[in-house]
């Protein structure tokens, strides 16, 4: 077990998904006391082995330095925050500083906000790219606005995190460069599976083609990342098509405020509501490769290939 030297702020944690489990992993590893709140429990209590400790509603994180939240909606943000057993509801304590790494709106954002300051709780938006598997990797990026003192003494925190830590503003504009990075997330992984399904129609096997985009020019990180799902079909989750049709619907909303015409995000977006419709609820969102092929014609097969998803190199 790590130790957990006294000049390091006291961190609570509520909300240890995929993605906020490999965080709370990440603070453990680095020697920071964690107190961590999972409203399902049993899914967190491995933690305990690694150092940190459990408690039971939000509001008993309310003594911690830092506190983050990393929950799947605006609603649930609300809840864990200022709900029944909230973290901002004991009557004679709040924490210093509400980090929340959620995906949700600018407008959640500013309730949440208010509702700190109205404690003397600072209040950062400070979502991350990337899942469980980068977080592991070291890979992830996190955008952060609210004031920059604030953002300065948390700072080394943050950087515990991932490769990245940039500071984008005030107030809730990272929520727009979150959403906005998600939408162009949908609007990459559409086309990836609209090419890849046009050269393996014409003959190609997808871990040929991927090979070569991926030693272009165009290829990325992303594209690297995604090849094994596409080449094997491994849908495990990583990130659902649920999730990404929710950020669409943000990112949709943010640009119809902000008089933004969008109209390679609407046909993508689109395109995912389809697949949501077709059942593909919990499935990662490379699954839209099956859609695509489903409307071309074409019956997809794993290709049992060995190909590296780049995170190792």
């Amino acid at each position: 077990m790590a130790s957990h030297p006294a000049d390091r702020p006291r961190i609570g944690w509520i909300g240890a998904g995929r993605m906020g489990a490999a965080l709370v992993r990440r603070l453990l590893d680095a020697g920071y006391e964690v107190a961590l709140y999972n409203r399902t429990r049993s899914k967190a209590e491995a933690f305990v082995e690694h150092g940190a400790i459990m408690v039971g509603r939000p509001v008993e994180l309310a003594g911690r330095d830092i506190v983050f939240t990393m929950v799947s909606t605006s609603a649930d943000l609300e809840h864990v925050t200022s709900g029944d057993g909230g973290l901002l509801t004991a009557p004679d304590i709040a924490p210093r500083v509400l980090v929340d790494s959620s995906t949700v709106s600018a407008a959640s954002s500013a309730s949440v906000r208010v509702a700190a300051l109205k404690r003397d709780t600072e209040f950062l938006a400070a979502p991350v790219s990337g899942n469980a598997k980068v977080v592991k990797a070291g890979k992830v990026t996190l955008a952060v606005s609210g004031p920059r003192a604030v953002f300065d003494r948390v700072r080394p925190v943050l950087e515990t995190l991932g490769r990245a830590v940039m500071y984008v503003g005030e107030d809730e504009v990272a929520r727009l460069v979150k959403i906005a990075h998600n939408v162009f997330l949908g609007v990459v992984i559409q086309s990836l599976a609209e090419i890849t399904v046009l050269a393996e129609k014409g003959g190609v096997s997808r871990a040929d083609f991927l090979e070569f985009l991926n030693q272009s020019v165009l290829g990325s990180t992303f594209s690297r990342y995604k090849t094994p799902a596409l080449v094997n079909l491994d849908f495990t989750p990583t990130f659902t098509m649920s999730l990404l049709r929710k950020d669409f619907d943000l990112g949709l909303a943010a640009a119809r405020a902000l008089e933004v015409p969008m109209p390679v995000a609407s046909a993508a977006a689109q395109v995912v509501a389809s697949a949501v419709g077709a059942g593909k609820v919990d499935e990662d969102f490379a699954a839209l490769i099956e859609e695509q092929a489903r409307r071309s014609g074409l019956l997809l097969q794993a290709e049992e290939a060995e190909v590296t998803d780049g995170l190792e190199d």
